[in-house]
């Protein structure tokens, strides 16, 4: 499932691509065809991404909700419309497109055209978004804080912090040696902030690179970019079209797949176990912190 610097990159996409146009908006599926129809020659007002949901704004406070799921893709191409029609490819449920750009929506959990208070009751379910302004850290540590659950459990529920998803959980809480079945109520406020700051610090750098970037070489290496050379960062970010992983960057991490490997630090195998649906990659010996 797409964690949610791929969500936010997404709504980056769509709202660099249509914002303030006019759009036409079809469903070649069918299955999005009469709410498609509503939406269709209106103006395209924004996108906008919270955790793992992507909204998009139409003109007359028409919000489409949008939920990858497992299998979803909604990729963004640049179009020329002298050229013609895109054809369609495989089972597109969402269609948007102006004369610069052709947006596909294919295989989504979730596509509906909402009301602001369905929209509004989204983001009231969700805990804290890094990626978003309104973020405060204080309401996920409140429920951590309380919480028997481990740590480990906690970072994957959504409605305690919205956007992780299992990459992240594993290589951060690799990254502070934090042991992953130490219970939230058990866990330092300090070491919760500690988390908190690198969450958020990774994450624009999923957006920027469209790749999940951990290694600490790595993070450095696109922080330097970040700060040296926006423009290039700005020119790759334009080239990812949200079809698949960017390769900027050698795809490796610290524990997350890594099952039997010896950890990079200490030189013990590397563990894993399925908690909260998804596997779990720690190394028993680096990571005791609570």
């Amino acid at each position: 499932m797409p964690e949610g610097h791929t969500i936010h990159a997404q709504a980056r996409r769509l709202s660099r691509a249509f914002a303030g146009s006019s759009v036409s908006v079809s469903s070649p599926q069918g299955r999005f065809a009469e709410a498609a129809a509503l939406l269709d020659g209106g103006e395209f007002v924004a996108a906008e991404a919270a955790g793992k949901h992507l909204f998009t704004h139409h003109k007359g406070d028409r919000i489409v909700h949008v939920h990858l799921g497992l299998i979803g893709k909604f990729s963004v191409i640049p179009h020329d419309a002298g050229e013609g029609e895109v054809p369609v490819t495989g089972a597109v449920r969402l269609r948007i497109r102006d004369d610069a750009h052709v947006a596909d929506l294919r295989g989504p959990n979730v596509c509906a055209l909402v009301t602001p208070e369905q929209h509004d009751a989204v983001l009231a379910r969700l805990g804290p978004d890094p990626l978003r302004d309104d973020a405060d850290p204080d309401r996920a540590w409140q429920r951590i804080s309380r919480s028997g659950k481990s740590i480990a459990e906690l970072l994957m529920d959504q409605a305690v912090l919205a956007g992780v998803g299992n990459v992240y959980r594993c290589e951060v809480l690799f990254r502070h040696r934090v042991d992953p079945f130490r219970p939230g109520k058990e866990l330092k406020r300090a070491t919760w902030q500690r988390i908190w700051d690198d969450v958020a610090l990774l994450l624009p750098l999923g957006v920027a690179f469209g790749q999940i970037l951990t290694m600490e070489d790595q993070v450095e290496d696109a922080l330097t970019w970040l700060g040296s050379s926006p423009e290039e960062v700005d020119a790759y970010t334009a080239t990812l079209t949200g079809d698949g992983h960017g390769t900027h960057f050698e795809r490796r991490f610290s524990v997350y797949k890594r099952t039997g490997e010896e950890c990079r630090v200490c030189g013990s195998h590397i563990r894993t176990q399925k908690i909260a649906g998804r596997h779990l990659y720690w190394c028993g010996r680096c990571q005791r912190r609570g």
